[in-house]
């Protein structure tokens, strides 16, 4: 019972010894909720599912060439501009996607193009993940199976295409990527080999990164790759200035892996999470040809220099493609250096990775994390957990200003809107 006297309330026990120790124990917080829906066990959807993940941990992922985005990627046409999330319209695009869309324009000199998105092209970028017929892309291959995914290359941080920056200067650099760095890429590749990413991706997680939003590691590790290949100095300065460089190496990788589940008939699992700016959206194993979609929501984070929340576009970017291969936010506990970019601290970077295990398939062993005692990263978004759970799939990603032609503000954290786990459940349940 409960006695109020001069010193405030005061708990007694009597005969109870279990309730007295319980009141002596150190103060435990739990982020219970209940469960959303129950949804009833279902064998075959579980069988489908260990085959879906299994096939993602299957693939070995190897960079293989660089080359235009005309000659690689399937379906592309010179009149035809990709970008990131799910179909969008011009009318319906948000500030930095524009930006984004008319600097490639300027890039091709066209005046107009059609737009697809990069997921339907085997293909992804960062941000408004732009990609025009002209620029270098890198081809990713699985050593097993020969399937390929496709990104562009990283042109560092701040006043960028990808973030809807599309001066003349930003111009300049896309034409340099592609007269120098991307052909300098492509003989390195031709001459040396390929490179085994999923190597760099392993030692770079027990390195500190998370392979979202930190890349120091992998980075590196590719630059001595690519020095032993003879790549020309110009392009290994260039490297060596850009961190993030090896961001769009690993969004290739994720790509390769997660597509690799597509069309595993009656599978929840996901295969794809990205952002355009405007909506979320995600597709999964089961139906891969579609889309469940809800509005963008707005990352909260760090800003750069006078900016505040206030400039954030929604959130935007095939980057949370690492998330859905079980990188960037979820294996952020064996990142903790990155709250200093995204926010939070240290234990909001292991619980981040700790949570995310209650709505994954699986442990990833390529991906381990020594903070965690070396187990596997959570892989494989299962969209019954999440329904089930209620808990959203958390995303670090980099920040752009809603305007046109701003550029990078800032960069923090998001969550997953729980709408199209839920449009996805019941489309597969139907």
């Amino acid at each position: 019972m409960a006695l109020f006297g001069s010193g405030g309330p005061r708990a007694v026990t009597v005969g109870a010894g279990l309730l007295a120790d319980v009141l002596e124990a150190p103060l435990v917080r739990v982020d219970w909720r209940p469960p959303l829906e129950r949804l009833e066990p279902d064998p075959a959807v579980d069988a489908a599912n260990q085959v879906a993940v299994g096939r993602v941990l299957a693939v070995r992922p190897q960079l293989v060439a660089v080359a235009s985005a005309l000659d690689t990627i399937p379906g592309m046409r010179p009149d035809l501009l990709l970008h990131s999330g799910p179909p969008l319209t011009w009318e319906a695009a948000s500030g930095p996607m524009r930006g984004a869309l008319d600097g490639a324009l300027r890039l091709e000199g066209r005046d107009s193009a059609d737009l697809e998105p990069c997921h339907q092209h085997d293909a992804v970028g960062p941000m408004a993940g732009v990609i025009s017929p002209g620029m270098p892309v890198l081809v990713v291959e699985d050593a097993e199976t020969g399937r390929r995914a496709y990104c562009n290359l990283n042109e560092g941080l701040g006043r960028v295409l990808r973030y809807g920056a599309n001066d003349e200067a930003v111009l300049d650099r896309l034409r340099w990527m592609a007269r120098v760095l991307g052909r300098d890429l492509a003989r390195a590749l031709h001459e040396g080999g390929p490179i085994d990413l999923g190597s760099i991706n392993s030692r770079a997680v027990q390195m500190g990164d998370e392979l979202h939003n930190r890349h120091r590691a992998a980075t590196s590790l590719l630059f001595r790759e690519l020095a032993l290949r003879g790549l020309g100095a110009e392009s290994l300065r260039f490297i060596d200035g850009n961190d993030y460089f090896y961001l769009n190496f690993a969004m290739a990788v994720a790509k390769l892996a997660c597509e690799a589940a597509a069309d595993v008939a009656g599978s929840s699992l996901v295969i794809t999470m990205a952002r355009n700016g405007t909506e979320f959206g995600i597709r999964v194993a089961g139906a891969p040809e579609r889309w469940f979609t809800a509005p963008a929501a707005v990352p909260v984070g760090v800003f750069l220099g006078a900016y505040t929340q206030a400039d954030a576009n929604p959130d935007i970017g095939d980057s949370a493609i690492t998330e859905t291969y079980g990188l960037g936010g979820f294996a952020m506990a064996a990142a903790p250096a990155i709250t200093r970019v995204v926010g939070g601290d240290a234990r909001t970077a292991l619980e981040a990775t700790l949570e995310m295990y209650e709505i994954t398939l699986a442990e990833n062993p390529n991906h381990q994390v020594p903070a965690l005692d070396f187990r596997g990263t959570p892989t494989g978004i299962d969209v019954r957990r999440v329904v089930e759970t209620g808990i959203q799939p958390v995303i670090n990603t980099g920040i752009a200003h809603r305007e046109a032609g701003v550029g990078q503000v800032g960069a923090g954290m998001v969550r997953a809107p729980l709408e199209p786990f839920r449009a996805a459940h019941r489309f597969l349940s139907t």
